[in-house]
């Protein structure tokens, strides 16, 4: 796939909708999608938590669904889609930035939760007590150095990894109901009382990443329809079984901290050496993306892509140490408040403005659209600060308009500046 970079996937090479679900699913089934569960269901009741979860999905799937169509108009990834919203430059700083913070943010989440999952399979085999930083330290280390030297090497451990994490799934669920019963269950009162905006904001940050850069992948897709089938096909049914799951183990561990409420369920050494491989092999890829996107964000050479996944590992890895995981929920709302609004800029711009049109998309790209850098930056702050309605859809929505009022005058603006710098 990397053979066509930049430049647009050719008809012939294009996908039917169930070759790129499969790759949505699969992108889907790693340990976060259990946590955010669990990070819900904190602060609200079993089937509120699974509503907020499901609706939180929902909008991934909608905002997704327009950026996954524009990818298969155009066949170019993200970083291309987006350089008429935001421009050539703008949308380099703008993509590279957001993936950065997000695969480098969630690096350190894993490599958390593999080092607590380490210290408990030490702990239940040779009976000794390894710190969880500690821990976490060691497999960090691991974790970087093999996505800088071994990143093919560990592919094979995807097969493993991904179909063992749904076994595990299974079992924890079936552990659940034959050791704590539905009336048990039924009965949990959450610790916190969250409202439904942050319960959604929790779901569609575990996600957000994946949405907009939906066109990564949709850009294979035959037409319209397969993008949009694929998204949803391969994302909503895959999250929300694993948000239920997430939401039952920390129902009867009483954390959505994974490994504890896998320990409490009796999985525990098969289910921890479970959680270090999953999490292994999806930390193997945050590295690696984390180290292209500094690449591409400062222009550097690509000669410096092991240096530069070393650092991002590395970040991570400080994270990690630093007990990243206990702010999950806060890394979470971040997500929520930065990301989807880069999607309302986007399809304010194609959608609406070019009409879905990609001769027009094509003939207005510039350096630098102010439109859509401050647009974004809009939705960003009112996805934050805004104290009513939900704060996903708040900051699509705010930049979207903002998009739509800035971008004429603007354009207006750039257009007599120019024109007056040439008389001059």
């Amino acid at each position: 796939m990397e053979q066509h970079a930049l430049n647009p996937i050719p008809k012939n090479e294009r996908r039917s909708w169930y070759n790129i679900a499969l790759i949505w699913a699969g992108a889907m089934i790693c340990v976060s999608s259990l946590m955010v569960g669990g990070a819900i269901v904190q602060g609200m009741p079993i089937l509120k938590a699974i509503a907020a979860g499901a609706i939180g999905y929902t909008i991934i799937i909608v905002f997704m669904t327009f950026q996954g169509m524009q990818g298969s108009d155009l066949g170019v990834p993200t970083v291309v889609v987006s350089s008429s919203a935001f421009g050539r430059e703008g949308a380099r700083f703008i993509i590279s930035t957001i993936l950065a913070v997000s695969t480098i943010g969630w690096f350190g989440v894993q490599a958390n939760v593999a080092g607590s999952a380490f210290s408990q399979i030490i702990n239940l085999w040779l009976g000794i007590n390894i710190p969880v930083w500690l821990s976490g330290l060691l497999w960090g280390i691991i974790m970087l150095t093999t996505a800088v030297y071994g990143f093919r090497a560990l592919e094979f451990l995807n097969y493993i990894a991904i179909p063992s994490l749904i076994i595990l799934s299974l079992w924890g669920l079936a552990k659940i109901f034959s050791s704590y019963g539905m009336t048990n269950i039924i009965n949990y009162v959450p610790k916190e009382n969250y409202s439904w905006s942050y319960a959604i904001g929790l779901s569609v940050g575990g996600f957000a990443v994946g949405g907009v850069i939906a066109a990564d992948f949709s850009r294979y897709a035959n037409n319209r329809k397969d993008a949009m089938l694929s998204g949803f096909v391969g994302v909503w049914p895959t999250g929300v079984f694993l948000l239920i799951v997430g939401v039952l183990l920390t129902v009867v561990s009483g954390t959505y901290d994974i490994t504890i409420a896998v320990t409490k369920l009796g999985l525990g050494f098969i289910g921890a050496v479970i959680l270090v491989l999953a999490t292994w092999t999806t930390n193997t890829v945050n590295a690696y993306s984390g180290g292209l996107a500094i690449i591409n964000l400062f222009k550097m050479k690509n000669e410096l892509r092991p240096l530069m996944t070393f650092i991002a590992g590395a970040v991570g890895t400080v994270l990690a140490v630093m007990g990243f995981l206990n702010y999950f929920t806060s890394f979470l709302t971040l997500l929520t408040a930065g990301i989807p609004p880069i999607a309302g800029s986007m399809i304010a711009d194609y959608w609406i403005l070019k009409k879905g049109n990609k001769k027009l998309w094509e003939s207005e790209i510039t350096d630098i659209n102010w439109a859509g850098i401050i647009s974004w930056i809009l939705g960003f702050l009112a996805a934050m600060f805004l104290k009513t309605g939900i704060s996903a859809i708040n900051g699509i929505i705010i930049s979207m308009i903002s998009y739509l009022v800035l971008y004429y005058p603007l354009k207006a603006y750039k257009t007599k500046t120019a024109t007056n710098f040439k008389e001059v």
